[in-house]
C-alpha cells in the first residue's frame, strides 16, 4: 500500500457505520446539543492524540502487527500476547461484530427483517469479505479505497441536503437527561468508538511501501478527514432532528432523510450507509489477521496463523478464525454490549502503548500526557459505571496470561 491506500485504510476504518448509529449512543448521555458537541470534541482529541502516539512508534518500528509489536518491543512480550489475546477474542472481533450488525439495521430499513434474519445478514456479510481478503492485500485495500471515496461521496451528498432542505423550524437543545462528569465520560466512551481504528493501518505496515513515512501522514491525514466529516454530521443531524429524536433513533441518518424527502430519501441514505459499513468492514477485517500472524510467528498462538498462503501471501488461516468467531459474536451479542467492551478494553492498552512510548523516549510529551489522561480516565469511569460487563472483558483479558505462560514454555522446550 501507498500513501493513498493507507489513508483511504484510515478514514475508510474509522468512518465505518458508528458515525450514522452512535450519536444516539453518546446523546442518551447528555442532556444539551453544547455537552453533545463537546462529547464529540473531546473523543476527537483523545483520538487524534492516540494517532499521534501511534505515529511515533510506527516510525520506529514499521512492522507488520501495529500495537502487538509497540507493547512487545516498549513494555513486555506478555503485555503484547495480552493485546492480541483481547483482540480475538473480544476487541478486534467485537468491532467487526458491531459494524456488521448496524450494516444489517440498515438493510432492514430497506427490506424488513426478524432479529434472526438480520443477524444473518451480519455474518454473510463479514464471511463475504473475509474471502475478498483471503486473495489479498491489493484486493482488499482496493476494495477499502473505492469504499472509501464512496462513503465521502455520501457525507457530502447528506450535508448538503441537510444545508438546502433541512426544515425551517428551531428544535430545543436541552431534553430532560442525564448529566454529570460520570455520563460525560461515558458519552465520550461511546463517541471513541465511532473514532475506533486509527491504529488499525499499523497492522499492516509491513505491507506499506516506505512504511515510517507513510503510516504517519497517512494517520494525520485520515484524522483531519474523519474529524470534519463527523462534526459536520452531526450538525447536520441536529439541525433536522430535535436532540430527544437523535437519542431515541436506532438509524439517525435514515431518519434524518425521512425528515427532508420522505421514506424515498431515508431508504437512500441506507443504502449510503450500507456502503460505508462495508467499506469500514472491509479495512477491519483486513487489519486483525496481521496481529494474528505476527503472533503466531514468535510461536504464540496457533502455529499456522504464521503461515501465508503460498499464492496470495496473505494469513488466510487467520482470517478464517477471525471469521468464525467474529461471526458467533453476532450470533450471541448485542450491539451495545459489543461496543462497550472494546471500547474499554482497547483504551487500557493504549494506555499502555503510550506508557511505552514515553520509556522509548525518555520524555513525556503534552501529546502522550493528554492521551494517557484521557485513557485512564475512560477506562477508569467504565470500570465505576458498570463493574458487571467490566469484569466480564477484564475476566477474558487476564484468562489470557497462564495461556502465554504455557505457550512460552512450550515455545522454549523445542529450543
Amino acid at each position: 500500500m501507498g500513501l493513498i491506500r493507507a489513508t483511504a485504510m484510515v478514514v475508510g476504518i474509522i468512518i465505518g457505520a458508528s458515525i450514522f448509529v452512535q450519536p444516539s449512543e453518546v446523546s442518551r448521555h447528555v442532556s444539551t446539543t453544547r455537552a453533545m458537541f463537546g462529547v464529540w470534541a473531546a473523543a476527537g482529541i483523545m483520538s487524534i492524540a492516540g494517532a499521534l502516539v501511534s505515529a511515533a512508534l510506527a516510525s520506529r518500528f514499521p512492522k507488520t502487527g501495529g500495537v502487538y509489536v509497540y507493547l512487545k518491543e516498549t513494555i513486555s512480550p506478555s503485555a503484547a500476547f495480552l493485546w492480541g489475546w483481547a483482540m480475538f477474542w473480544s476487541a478486534h472481533s467485537g468491532i467487526i461484530a458491531a459494524i456488521a450488525t448496524v450494516f444489517a439495521r440498515y438493510a432492514a430499513v430497506l427490506v424488513p427483517m426478524s432479529d434472526f434474519e438480520m443477524r444473518s445478514v451480519a455474518i454473510g456479510c463479514i464471511l463475504l469479505l473475509s474471502i475478498v481478503n483471503y486473495f489479498g492485500v491489493r484486493a482488499g485495500s482496493g476494495v477499502q479505497t473505492a469504499f472509501t471515496i464512496a462513503k465521502l461521496a455520501a457525507i457530502a451528498g447528506i450535508l448538503a441536503a441537510a444545508a438546502i432542505l433541512a426544515p425551517p423550524q428551531v428544535h430545543s437543545a436541552v431534553v430532560n437527561g442525564p448529566h454529570g462528569m460520570r455520563e460525560f465520560l461515558l458519552g465520550i466512551s461511546a463517541g471513541l468508538f465511532a473514532f475506533g481504528g486509527w491504529h488499525m493501518v499499523t497492522y499492516a505496515a509491513g505491507e506499506t511501501i516506505n512504511a515510517p513515512k507513510t503510516i504517519p501522514r497517512a494517520l494525520f491525514i485520515g484524522m483531519t478527514i474523519v474529524t470534519v466529516c463527523y462534526l459536520s454530521l452531526n450538525g447536520a443531524y441536529l439541525r433536522i432532528l430535535p436532540l430527544n429524536t437523535v437519542l431515541q433513533s436506532q438509524h439517525v441518518a435514515a431518519d434524518a432523510a425521512s425528515v427532508m424527502v420522505g421514506s424515498r430519501g431515508a431508504a437512500l441514505v441506507a443504502v449510503l450507509v450500507l456502503i460505508s459499513a462495508f467499506g469500514g468492514l472491509s479495512g477491519t477485517v483486513l487489519a486483525g489477521p496481521r496481529v494474528y500472524y505476527a503472533i503466531a510467528q514468535d510461536g504464540l498462538a496457533w502455529r499456522a496463523m504464521g503461515n501465508a498462503h503460498p499464492r496470495f501471501q496473505t494469513p488466510h488461516l487467520a482470517i478464517l478464525a477471525q471469521a468464525v468467531w467474529a461471526s458467533s459474536l453476532v450470533a450471541t451479542g448485542t450491539y451495545r454490549v459489543l461496543f462497550t467492551r472494546v471500547v474499554y478494553t482497547e483504551f487500557l492498552f493504549f494506555a499502555l502503548m503510550t506508557i511505552g512510548l514515553m520509556r522509548l523516549e525518555k520524555r513525556a510529551t503534552p501529546t502522550g500526557l493528554v492521551f494517557l489522561l484521557g485513557c485512564t480516565l475512560v477506562v477508569g469511569n467504565q470500570l465505576v459505571s458498570d463493574w458487571k460487563e467490566s469484569a466480564i472483558g477484564l475476566l477474558i483479558v487476564a484468562a489470557g496470561l497462564p495461556v502465554y505462560y504455557f505457550l512460552r514454555s512450550r515455545k522454549n522446550a523445542h529450543y
